[in-house]
């Protein structure tokens, strides 16, 4: 059978490529060799999401683990279920027209595709591929690892048992997250970081901001140690035991790996279309899309960052440029967001990356526990940080951890996105006391400072 487009993976990415294709009028047909969705509405975004608010009603009150267990199986559809059922996202792909086909695919030279299901295959031409596998939880090369128990993502959302002490290796996104939630629910919880600071992709203020949280719910965070020999039982209480670099140890009765995600591209066939995958020249995770004539390689194996946002994007944008759109992907705007309490966000640069590539830039600050929202919250911390060039008077970067930060960093995504003048976004009226309002003074502060030549 023949399909405009072919898509390898149904999560964000892959969806998002066959709505778009569907909208555009082209034939299309997606193969997932697991879950349809993939793994944010199933063991990623929604399930954290859901468990992060469940912990702070816990501390507010009534709010107990079971209630959060059955919330999050309410999420991700595993009511009463052992995995949960994917078919509302196959019945909204085929209600959009699109062939959902469940198997592994794998291509078979330019513009052809296998999949094989239970022994049987069946072969699929396509005017364009699309590879859109995703990312699973990286096994870090530790002795003994494999013999400890060890958590990847999906046990962690997924668990229906909370463990008796948890110990995360990798302190992203991920880890921090988890690592709040788990603590909330009066789990003893510790995170080993390999670098000197957690959340080390994001903005240094915000990895400052998320440690003070993650600390102030009791999260011991043990920074610049590696863990080298994994011992299993050999703790207390028959907990396992990491030993780490410095010479000292680490426990828990569940290890969860945060350490980064590895990519499922070695049994796709790329070699069939001349392409090798260990090769980083060959595939730089630079989110370029295209990789060869009809073939398109979006989401988390294509970079230049791991966000389901980016993968949505991704997707729409390489459909695009299959069918003959003037567009290239532009990662400028590129929101990050990280989803404690407080919210950390960042978009574009900080002051530093900024001058390192050369911009004129400045940087102004708000304490937001010193801000009307800030007061009004109860805040003890945070910040609202903006940087400005000044050649361009254009915002160039923006970050904050806030209690809304997700939301309120969207004006800067725009403006970065958009080129808008800093005049432009002090002359703006932003609601009072909202956290967008203290962007507003901060614009204003930067407006006065290019009038002065400062």
């Amino acid at each position: 059978m023949r399909y405009d487009f072919v898509i390898i993976g149904a999560g964000p990415a892959g969806e998002a490529a066959a709505y778009e294709a569907r909208r555009r009028g082209a034939t299309v047909a997606v193969v997932e060799r697991d879950l349809f969705g993939g793994s944010c509405p199933h063991w990623g975004c929604i399930p954290s999401k859901s468990l992060l608010n469940s912990a702070a009603r816990h501390l507010c009150g009534d709010y107990p683990w079971s209630r959060a267990s059955d919330r999050r199986d309410y999420m991700i559809n595993r009511v009463k279920l052992d995995y949960p059922d994917d078919s509302g996202h196959v019945k909204g792909l085929e209600k959009a027209g699109a062939k959902a086909i469940r198997g592994e695919a794998r291509l078979d030279g330019p513009g052809r595709v296998v999949v094989t299901r239970a022994g049987k295959t069946r072969s699929l031409e396509a005017a364009n591929v699309v590879i859109a596998v995703g990312s699973k939880t990286k096994i870090p090369p530790v002795e003994g690892i494999e013999t400890v128990r060890m958590w990847t993502n999906k046990d962690a959302t997924g668990t229906r048992e909370l463990p008796r002490s948890l110990l995360v290796l990798g302190g992203g996104p991920t880890g921090v997250e988890l690592a709040q939630v788990f603590a909330r629910f009066g789990v003893p919880t510790t995170i080993v970081q390999s670098g000197q600071r957690i959340l080390p992709n994001d903005h240094p203020r915000n990895s400052e901001a998320g440690l003070k949280a993650v600390r102030g719910d009791g999260v011991t965070v043990r920074l610049g140690v590696r863990a080298q020999k994994a011992r299993a039982g050999a703790g207390t209480d028959g907990a396992d035991v990491i030993d780490l670099d410095d010479g000292s140890t680490a426990e828990g009765h569940a290890i969860l790996l945060a350490v980064g995600r590895a990519f499922p591209l070695d049994s796709l066939g790329l070699e069939t279309v001349g392409i090798d995958h260990r090769d980083r020249a060959a595939l730089p995770p630079d989110g370029r899309l295209r990789i060869g004539d009809g073939l398109f390689l979006i989401g988390d194996p294509a970079g230049p960052e791991l966000h389901t946002h980016q993968g949505h994007y991704q997707g729409e944008v390489a459909v695009r440029m299959a069918l003959g759109d003037d567009v290239k992907p532009d990662y400028r705007a590129l929101p990050r967001a990280t989803y404690t309490d407080p919210e950390l966000a960042f978009v574009g640069m900080s002051l530093e990356q900024a001058t390192e590539k050369g911009f004129d830039a400045f940087e102004l600050v708000a304490d937001f526990a010193t801000t009307s929202k800030g007061y009004s919250v109860e805040a003890t911390f945070g910040h609202v940080t903006i940087v400005v060039d000044r050649k361009s008077r254009e915002l160039v970067g923006a970050a904050m951890a806030t209690p809304d930060a997700s939301a309120a960093i969207h004006e800067c995504v725009l403006a970065i996105k958009s080129r808008v003048k800093v005049e432009t976004l002090a002359d703006t009226i932003h609601a009072f006391p909202s956290t967008s309002r203290i962007f507003n003074g901060l614009f204003a502060d930067a407006a006065r400072k290019l009038a002065e030549g400062a």
